[in-house]
């Protein structure tokens, strides 16, 4: 009897293609708060482990090896591990649950719901370092994305797969800009990722940003500062891949990521944390390396007809705009908008410093009356900022320069084209036709 049945079921089993399989396992070695160490077992970089059982487990990713030891870094929650605790894999490599269920939702790093509406079902799977692409895979930028804000519908136009970097130091209103571009932007979907950001600015951003008919079309990936550096670059990997997952679908998506600062310094942690040599304000070579493969990720897709616009934050530390962060973001991006702490405090909100933003594709999306008008705009602000000191203590004698006096008699009205109210939209038509109509003639 006992022969007949071990005979059945496992010829069952081996018709239906089972085999038997080891359960792959090791030993925590090692552990100093940031860092764990095990041996024992051989696992791909990438793969998701769990260390310790019962209430002391915590699940922890595989960043590297050193010698015969699997380094790994704790996902987050308190590690309460003892020497020689279990370490068992349970996750692959990752992939992103992306797709048309995603839309209204908020997720973590991991990809986990954290907006108590239940489990996501219905996702398919993308991978979190996405599909090589050819270059010669990605269209050209050639149709402008209307964005709701004036001074960069008209003096920095914003095209279709375009990537685009925010620059500023903290508190000059990074994150109100990128809220009037989220209401207005005319997207098909809307793909936010706030990384390292308070966890107060989560609420805030999903309550007063993306809120009403904007919720139904975006998908939202939040790591607060407070979570692994590992988790941090997840959620910078995972919004990129639902991004291109929809592109795929031939949709016009919005990205944005706030900040790339935050997930180089989630790099750099990890870099140090592995040993790798600090170099540049003490970010390791890994850390800013790995930007470019995340930024290239966006743009257009010539096979599917679909577009990511990107729009990230860099945060320039100390104001600084040599940051190494903001000079490798601003030699890979297709144009930058730079935020005047002045310009702030002067209470020009957005406080757009026209001078130093550019957006590289805007003469190919604009006509030629409307680069001509934005070039006389620049020009006067140009002229004005250089001579505002002998303006100012009334060192200049009107008439003596005929370019100063018309810079002068222009100031108001340029100020009052960058200026809006935050719950204020300008189309685009409608930021060309004002700018050409007060500066067309030159």
């Amino acid at each position: 009897m006992l022969n007949r049945f071990t005979d059945e079921y496992l010829g069952a089993l081996s018709a239906a293609g089972a085999a038997p399989r080891p359960r792959v396992s090791g030993r925590l070695s090692s552990y100093d708060g940031l860092l764990m160490e095990a041996t024992g077992l051989s696992l791909p970089v990438g793969t998701v482990c769990a260390i310790g059982e019962g209430s002391a487990r915590v699940e922890a990713e595989v960043i590297g090896f050193r010698g015969r030891a699997t380094l790994m870094m704790n996902l987050g929650g308190p590690a309460a591990l003892l020497p020689n605790a279990p370490v068992r894999p349970i996750g692959p490599p990752g992939e992103a649950e992306v797709g048309a269920a995603l839309l209204g939702r908020v997720v973590d790093g991991a990809g986990k719901p954290i907006d108590g509406l239940g489990p996501i079902r219905g996702a398919s799977r993308w991978p979190l370092a996405g599909h090589i692409q050819s270059p010669l895979d990605r269209g050209r930028v050639l149709q402008p994305m209307d964005v709701g804000v004036r001074a960069i519908n008209g003096l920095l136009t914003i095209g279709q797969g375009q990537r685009v970097g925010i620059m500023a130091g903290s508190g000059v209103g990074k994150s109100v800009l990128l809220g009037m571009m989220v209401r207005a932007a005319e997207a098909d979907v809307v793909v936010v990722g706030l990384i390292g950001e308070r966890s107060r600015e989560v609420s805030d951003f999903l309550e007063t940003k993306v809120a009403g008919e904007a919720r139904k079309r975006a998908v939202v990936v939040a790591v607060p500062a407070n979570h692994s550096p590992v988790l941090r670059i997840r959620g910078a990997l995972r919004a990129t891949a639902i991004a291109e997952a929809f592109r795929a679908e031939g949709k016009k998506v919005l990205l944005i990521l706030d900040s790339l600062t935050r997930v180089a310094h989630a790099g750099r942690e990890i870099g140090l944390a592995l040993g790798e040599p600090a170099s540049a304000r003490g970010y390791p070579p890994s850390a800013i390396a790995m930007l470019p493969g995340l930024i290239e990720r966006a743009g257009t897709c010539v096979s599917s007809g679909g577009s990511i616009t990107a729009i990230y934050t860099v945060l320039a530390d100390g104001d600084d705009g040599n940051d190494p962060v903001v000079d490798s973001a601003r030699s890979i991006l297709d144009g930058h908008i730079v935020l005047s702490r002045a310009l702030a405090e002067r209470g020009v909100y957005p406080a757009i410093d026209v001078g130093p933003s550019v957006s590289r594709v805007m003469t190919d999306i604009a006509d030629k009356r409307h680069v001509l008008a934005a070039r006389t705009l620049r020009r006067h602000l140009s002229t004005y900022e250089e001579n505002r000191d002998l303006v100012l203590m009334g060192a200049y004698r009107a008439g003596a320069d005929p370019a100063i006096d018309q810079a002068i008699a222009a100031h108001g009205a340029v100020l009052e084209y960058i200026r809006q109210d935050y719950d204020q939209v300008v189309s685009l038509p409608d930021a060309v036709a004002e700018l050409t109509g007060v500066f067309g003639d030159g």
